[in-house]
């Protein structure tokens, strides 16, 4: 799953850079990311999130405990629940899209262009929920059956047209970022088509049945509902931001979308994917009460996150300005553009281990069936977040790096309160070893610090570098970094076979 989760990630980076490439941190960038964050809000909250959350542990309790024709007919009857409310939901946001528009970026309203063209994507781009929530369906049945590489695989297919649509579609538009919307639509229907087949393999391909009062659809319903807060918190937190960045000078949406694209590749690749993997294990060990194993499967993931967290934000915050330079300044995206968006990737990049752990704490409630607790600290999250944005952004004056702190330190007030709750109701119990795994750890990466601000060069001397050369230093840098601290941990006795669940 992190081998095609990586190769996505790529794939999306080379497509964030042919946008900036081509649209530059302007109106119309600012306009597609901004606008672009619903339905992929929308979508990490209702579809990846909450209902993947709240499914997949009454799914694993149907497999254990009931015949193989009432799984069908659960899966049939969540179906037709999903797809009939996803179609009212689209077709009112059709309908109704200037107050969409007007809800989530205010300020597009006092400029016409922007006004304009946030109005115009929304209605081409909103339909995409439909089908990559039906995706999050066929993911979340594959899932619970062990199948993950299909899932993993299926954005690929989604990075892919968006890059193809911008080098080779775009240009022929007078306004490209049509263009590129009516990709992410496409893009959509390609994804639900991709999981025809394997579901057909299951023998598990559903069938609209709609049945409000089938016990499964209840109990899911009944998960999802709060989980929709605490499922997307960060996502949630997001959205905030992305209200208060239309107020900001142009240019600010864009420079918090690229650092948040930068971001997404540690915390797709390791933690989404390990959050993924234990929902079904988690939710199984609890339908045999096995509770030593559930605990043990949460300490493991824990420490999995914090190995790669750490590191990856030594990397994030020392190589900042040179890894958006290298990847993202040519076209019209410009020096300026990549200075502004280092300073919001080093506060993002800061809060990246509590965003990763994020995603593996809260399966720990909801494999238990238990949403109540991470809502209401989703709900005190949302609000430390709303507050500090607004101190930091408007009232100090950060602006876009104000909204990048307030998201990592609300992160960081989420998992605080996640952890102690956990420990609290001996959900998780710590396991012995954590004092020689910090110290390894520690070490190591103070090593890989040493070596990156070593390595590392003047950003003078960055700019005097043509791309190959930028690409080739970044490169060893990374690689040495990598070498050093995956050598320092073996040296210091972890082993691979220490890693293994």
């Amino acid at each position: 799953m992190s081998f095609w989760t990586f190769v996505s990630r790529i794939l999306g980076l080379a497509r964030d850079i042919v946008f900036t490439s081509l649209l530059g941190a302007g109106v119309a960038l600012d306009a597609y990311v901004v606008i672009t964050k619903i339905p992929n809000v929308f979508r990490r909250i209702f579809a990846e999130g909450a209902f993947n959350q709240a499914f997949v542990p009454v799914l694993s309790e149907y497999k254990e405990n009931n015949s193989e024709n009432e799984v069908k007919v659960l899966i049939n009857n969540v179906f037709g629940v999903l797809a009939s409310a996803l179609l009212v939901i689209t077709a009112v946001v059709l309908v109704i899209t200037p107050i969409f528009v007007l809800i989530f970026a205010p300020g597009f309203y006092e400029e016409p262009i922007k006004k304009e063209l946030a109005t115009d994507i929304l209605r081409i781009t909103f339909p995409y929920l439909f089908f990559v929530s039906l995706v999050a369906l066929s993911g979340s049945i594959m899932n619970t059956y062990g199948k993950f590489s299909i899932p993993a695989l299926t954005p690929v297919f989604y990075n892919l047209v968006l890059v193809c649509t911008a080098i080779w579609i775009a240009p022929l538009y007078a306004v490209p970022v049509y263009a590129i919307a009516w990709g992410m639509f496409v893009a959509g229907c390609i994804q639900l088509l991709i999981q025809i087949y394997p579901l057909l393999n299951l023998g598990l391909l559903p069938k609209f049945s709609l049945d409000l009062k089938h016990p499964g659809v209840k109990k899911v319903v009944y998960l999802m509902i709060p989980g929709i807060i605490a499922g997307g918190v960060t996502q949630l937190n997001m959205l905030v931001d992305t209200i208060l960045a239309s107020f900001l000078p142009t240019g600010s949406p864009t420079w918090l979308y690229v650092s948040d694209r930068l971001m997404q590749l540690p915390l797709g690749i390791f933690a989404i994917a390990i959050g993924t993997v234990i929902l079904p294990r988690l939710s199984s060990l609890h339908q045999t009460e096995n509770t030593q194993e559930f605990s043990k499967t949460m300490d493991w993931s824990i420490r999995l996150v914090l190995l790669i967290g750490f590191p990856a934000i030594i990397g994030l915050v020392v190589l900042s300005e040179p890894i958006i330079l290298t990847l993202f300044e040519r076209g019209e995206f410009l020096a300026a553009d990549t200075s502004k968006t280092s300073l919001s990737l080093i506060a993002l990049a800061l809060g990246l281990v509590a965003f990763m752990l994020i995603k593996v704490l809260i399966p720990g409630f909801f494999a238990r069936q238990n949403p109540q607790t991470p809502v209401k600290i989703a709900l005190a999250s949302m609000l430390v977040n709303g507050l500090l944005a607004w101190l930091l952004a408007f009232y100090l004056g950060f602006h876009h790096v104000g909204l990048a702190m307030a998201s990592s330190i609300a992160a960081y007030f989420s998992i605080m309160a996640l952890l102690f709750m956990l420990l609290k109701n001996k959900i998780y119990q710590i396991e012995s070893g954590w004092l020689i795994f910090f110290a390894r750890m520690i070490i190591s990466c103070l090593v890989m610090y040493f070596i990156v601000a070593l390595m590392n060069i003047d950003m003078v001397l960055w700019r005097e570098l043509d791309q190959v050369q930028r690409a080739v230093k970044l490169l060893l840098i990374c690689t040495a970094a990598i070498i050093s601290y995956a050598g320092i941990l073996w040296i210091s006795g972890l082993r691979i076979a220490d890693l293994r669940r």
